[in-house]
């Protein structure tokens, strides 16, 4: 691997000191021909302005963080560490030292995502218990993030890939089984020599805490061609524009059932989990700096990786105008199924494979014709801020002219009262009212300016739940919508309180 890593090194652009040092030679030389050129000066002033600029995005992020710790004095300072120790001490020693030395993150890196599944069903299970060498990665993909072209691109891994394991005296081995076998560490090097690239960053996600992680920042918008319907992931979407909670992502992320009747249902289970990722990246990108702060803090509940809180800051204040839509590129690893010796395994293509590596290292999208995709038209899609921001007005139109009308209000379900007032006590006036008509009722504080207080509702079964909330505090049912992504989907209602309801 280290052989590997030399022999790819590109050649670095002359720097500023050894262009200062080429000229001083100069001046003792009577020969012209030491002279720098002025290509050498070219690139010394290129590479100063890179450094100039990864100074200032680096500075930018720690003068935020800086004020947010001296507003909030040594708890947030301990917060902070806090989620730096829960992001990084679960990853071994080992997997650190195998990634690649350290990049900037001005130049395009390539970072390992697994998907493990660590839930109590399967810990406690006789197949595999609660030890993590019992665990597989159910979801592998390969990321390329290139901050300076604003491109990322992601390409799924199919789990059952064949792969020589003999260096682990495993012999051949589905590709999710390196992680049994040797953890994080031996996963990125399969993958390493899979893909013939250097992996610098690496991050697991613990698919039992994927839920929460969707839920903290207020869900993702996706739009479904058709209803998905999978027993075994527990997914009943129907087809149309809808933001999903946690649990409504994850069953898509898992649901690979619903696809039997269209082929190899992983191609299309990966494709589903691609798009939930980016739908994630699309909304934290919106956030503010403590949002921001606060929605990497729940990553951490969930999330294992080498890469710290301040540096996951930086690279999302680089990406701030990323245009996810467009500027997204996803692919599938060309595989194709065999059985061997009883045990079915997927085959890489490797003329396939090679052509497609090629494109990514390039910065280009995996497929040359992305219309020879067979998920095309078959799996979520992100939504458009222009097709969001219009369903979102088309379904507040629709609302605040029919709830009254048709919906008899139901005085039950779980509310949350969010102060975005200010006014000390308010929320918690508000939450005891709907308590006594009969919700379960909890309270938050959050920043908006809205001036109007307004009731939202997350899924269509919740609308009269919302009437009722609206009804016993007073609040115009015009003001009642559907959750647009805005506030939080882990409860049926969502009162946001302004000071009109002081």
């Amino acid at each position: 691997m280290a052989d590997r890593r030399s022999s790819n090194q590109q050649p670095r652009p002359q720097s500023r000191q050894a262009y200062e040092e080429s000229a001083r030679r100069c001046d003792a030389s009577s020969g012209a021909s030491c002279v720098p050129t002025r290509a050498a000066g070219a690139a010394s002033y290129a590479r100063k302005r890179q450094a100039r600029t990864r100074k200032l995005v680096i500075r930018g992020v720690l003068i935020g963080l800086l004020c947010v710790v001296l507003a909030g004095g040594s708890a947030v300072a301990m917060y902070l560490a806090n989620i730096n120790s829960r992001l990084t001490s679960g990853l071994d020693q080992s997997t650190k030292d195998l990634l690649a030395d350290s990049v900037q993150y001005d130049d395009p890196f390539y970072m390992l995502l697994l998907g493990v599944d660590k839930s109590v069903e399967r810990t406690e299970s006789e197949e595999y218990g609660a030890d993590d060498s019992n665990f597989r990665a159910d979801s592998i993909i390969l990321a390329r993030i290139d901050p300076k072209a604003q491109l990322v691109t992601l390409v799924s891994l199919h789990r059952d890939t064949l792969t020589d394991m003999s260096d682990k005296g495993a012999g051949t081995q589905k590709l999710n089984a390196a992680y049994s076998i040797g953890g994080p560490s031996y996963m990125v090097t399969c993958v390493e020599k899979l893909c013939g690239v250097d992996i610098s960053h690496y991050a697991e996600v613990d698919f039992e805490q994927f839920t929460g992680i969707v839920d903290s920042i207020g869900g993702v918008t996706v739009d479904l061609p058709r209803d998905i319907q999978d027993d075994y992931s527990g997914a009943n979407l129907k087809a149309g524009v809808q933001t999903l909670n946690g649990e409504e992502a994850l069953a898509l992320a898992r649901s690979r059932h619903a696809y039997d009747a269209d082929g190899d249902g992983d191609i299309y289970r990966a494709a589903n989990q691609r798009m939930v990722i980016a739908a994630i990246v699309k909304k934290v990108l919106t956030l503010d700096l403590a949002s921001m702060i606060n929605a990497v803090s729940q990553l951490a509940s969930g999330v294992t990786t080498d890469i710290n809180i301040s540096s996951i800051l930086g690279l999302a204040v680089q990406f701030k105008d990323l245009d996810v839509e467009n500027n997204v590129y996803s692919g599938m690893e060309p595989t194709t199924g065999e059985t061997i010796n009883g045990i079915w395994y997927e085959k890489i293509n490797e003329t396939a494979w090679a052509t497609m590596m090629q494109r990514i290292k390039e910065g280009k999208t995996p497929l040359a014709d992305e219309t020879t995709d067979e998920t095309n038209g078959k799996i979520a899609t992100l939504v458009s801020d222009g097709s969001s921001s219009s369903s979102s007005s088309s379904s507040s139109s629709t609302d605040t002219t029919s709830d009254a009308a048709t919906v008899e209000p139901e005085y039950s379900g779980t509310v949350c009262v969010v102060n975005v007032s200010g006014i000390t006590g308010l929320a918690t006036e508000k939450s005891e009212l709907l308590a006594d008509a009969g919700f379960t009722s909890e309270t938050a504080n959050a920043l908006s300016e809205l001036t109007v207080s307004k009731v939202v509702y997350n899924g269509s079964s919740s609308k009269a739940k919302a009437i009722g909330a609206a009804k016993t505090l007073g609040i115009s049912e015009s003001n009642v919508q559907q959750n647009d992504g805005t506030w939080t989907t882990s409860y049926d209602v969502v009162v946001v309180l302004c000071s009109d309801q002081a």
